[in-house]
């Protein structure tokens, strides 16, 4: 199949994700390409729109900014804990990643901010939000049968699919 890609094709990419200072946070070398939905809403916008136009076996480099990628950062995205609800078998130090869970139940990476003895803060902000990502993809596969647990880089633990 040589058509070009468009929203509704199911696809299976490379890819290596980096931040501004080329520190690689996500990859799928040594793993399985990444098979996905083009338009879904299984990976972020600017992934999504990137691999549009492209044709099997193509290669890009995209750079997606904050609001195409993980949204920008939010200084009234924290949370305040009060120590006693934290298990005293966790080793508390700022920097540290704890997941919550937000009201539907779905886990939420928090970093401990700041520790005092009453309270423990927390940074809800995913771990990329702000952040401008450079992502270098490659078309492995196109017309291929979508599956129905595909969650994109991370998977749904990592925060990138909004639909699991």
């Amino acid at each position: 199949m040589t058509d070009t890609i468009k929203a509704g094709d199911t696809i299976s990419v490379d890819y290596t994700g980096k931040k501004q200072d080329g520190t690689v946070f996500d990859s799928s070398e040594g793993k399985e390409p990444l098979k996905f939905t083009v338009g879904s809403g299984m990976l972020i916008q600017g992934f999504d729109n990137a691999v549009v136009g492209m044709k099997p076996g193509e290669s890009k480099t995209v750079e997606v900014p904050p609001d195409q990628g993980y949204g920008h950062r939010h200084e009234d995205a924290f949370v305040d804990i009060p120590k006693e609800q934290i298990p005293e078998e966790i080793p508390l130090s700022e920097g540290l990643v704890l997941q919550l869970q937000d009201p539907q139940g779905r886990p939420v990476p928090a970093t401990v901010t700041e520790i005092t003895d009453e309270k423990v803060k927390m940074d809800i902000n995913h771990m990329l939000a702000g952040e401008t990502l450079t992502f270098d993809i490659t078309i492995k596969e196109t017309g291929l049968t979508p599956d129905t647990d595909d969650c994109g880089p991370g998977g749904c633990d990592s925060g990138s699919c909004q639909g699991c």
